[in-house]
């Protein structure tokens, strides 16, 4: 068989499994194998005709049903057709379209799924009504994200904050036994004078002499409203990696329309998450001003609202409230979303009004955020993300 029949015959294969085999499908190709296999997973979720038992239309829904071993056993086999980043996304489509959330909280259809971070904002928005039987097995979920997730941001973070804590430890007019020679000797190379074979030092550079006590402050206040799920696991990640930074004292803030400060909690990020409630609305002025009634050192204070600005408090209350933060001296960070997916649906208001106070709101990603928090504690311009 040459090349270019074989190529034809692949490239129909893939129409075939992209179109699903309808009526209107006519490539005329048959599956067998592996391929009618995968073919019925992708049919089970995606296939949609008429006289089906859909609620719209008779739109039909695959043949899953409500039928916990069925699922399981699609659960499995997609997870043998498809690789882990593709199941991720069915899995999502699955518990959308024909929903699945209600079989999550039995632990052999939990046990069965591929854990990421959008299934843990499922089990989150389900987390009142888990069965103790679930229990367990939603934690040990939740766990492998999270530990995932520690084991590819913390070094970074760590690294990265703690460099920007350095430099913006050090002094300009240091006490003798805190000179940094070897930075001061770099800074000063052009005041080299070569017949006294010296360098005169024009700008002393020091070490912070309390480089073992705390230096800043960061206050992570997130919004755990419904849309914000995946944003409230990576920010109760991040806090508590920043929690494990002498250094620092961070803080971290979960709201609704009511106010729960988790910081006892971020020593680890899984109890984090189950002391979180997804859902409800969004009092965002209230959120701020407990935080504002927590902050003792300003100047040396970094205030994250993680939020899709979508305000149900005071608006001008929200934004008075911002507006005195920042003029006290805090460094005031605003994230439209925290998580790999961008920017959000959100209040493009409230978004001008703080960009209108020096305070741009952006989504950023998990991979940004060290860089935002590093340019933030040594107070210079953001690295906003580029959105062109």
């Amino acid at each position: 068989m040459s090349t270019r029949t074989t190529t034809a015959d692949e490239r129909l294969r893939r129409w075939r499994l992209v179109l699903g085999g309808g009526d209107a499908e006519r490539t005329g190709r048959a599956l067998t194998g592996a391929d009618a296999g995968m073919d019925a997973a992708l049919g089970a979720l995606y296939d949609t005709g008429e006289g089906g038992d859909g609620k719209d239309g008779g739109e039909r829904r695959g043949g899953l049903g409500g039928s916990a071993p069925s699922v399981a056993r699609w659960l499995g086999d997609i997870r043998g057709y498809f690789p882990g980043s593709v199941v991720q996304v069915m899995q999502r489509d699955a518990i959308d379209r024909l929903g699945l959330a209600t079989l999550l909280l039995e632990p052999e259809m939990l046990a069965a799924v591929e854990p990421d971070v959008h299934l843990v904002g499922t089990l989150l928005s389900l987390n009142k009504a888990l069965p103790e039987t679930t229990r367990e097995t939603a934690r040990a979920v939740v766990r492998k994200v999270v530990d995932d997730l520690e084991a590819r941001l913390s070094a970074r973070t760590r690294a990265t904050v703690t460099g920007a804590l350095d430099r913006s430890a050090r002094i300009s007019r240091p006490r003798h036994r805190d000179i940094d020679w070897d930075r001061t000797l770099r800074a000063n190379l052009k005041h080299y004078l070569p017949e006294h074979r010296t360098v005169v030092p024009e700008r002393l550079i020091g070490h912070g002499r309390t480089s073992r006590a705390v230096r800043k402050e960061i206050v992570l206040c997130v919004d755990q409203s419904g849309s914000m799920a995946a944003s409230v696991v990576y920010a109760s990640v991040f806090g508590a990696v920043l929690a494990s930074l002498r250094a620092v004292a961070t803080r971290l803030v979960v709201f609704d329309t009511s106010v729960v400060d988790l910081t006892d909690a971020l020593d680890d990020p899984v109890d984090v998450l189950f002391g979180t409630r997804l859902g409800g609305g969004t009092d965002i002025n209230r959120a701020l001003a407990y935080c504002q009634s927590r902050i003792s050192r300003p100047a040396d204070t970094v205030v994250v609202l993680v939020s899709d600005l979508y305000e149900g408090g005071i608006r001008d209350g929200m934004l008075k409230r911002v507006a005195a933060m920042k003029a006290s001296g805090v460094q005031f960070v605003a994230l439209l979303a925290l998580s790999d997916e961008g920017a959000p649906a959100h209040d493009r208001e409230h978004a001008a009004a703080l960009a209108a106070l020096g305070v741009p709101a952006f989504a950023c990603t998990p991979d940004l955020f060290p860089e935002v928090m590093a340019a933030a504690l040594e107070k210079r311009p953001l690295p906003l993300p580029d959105t062109g």
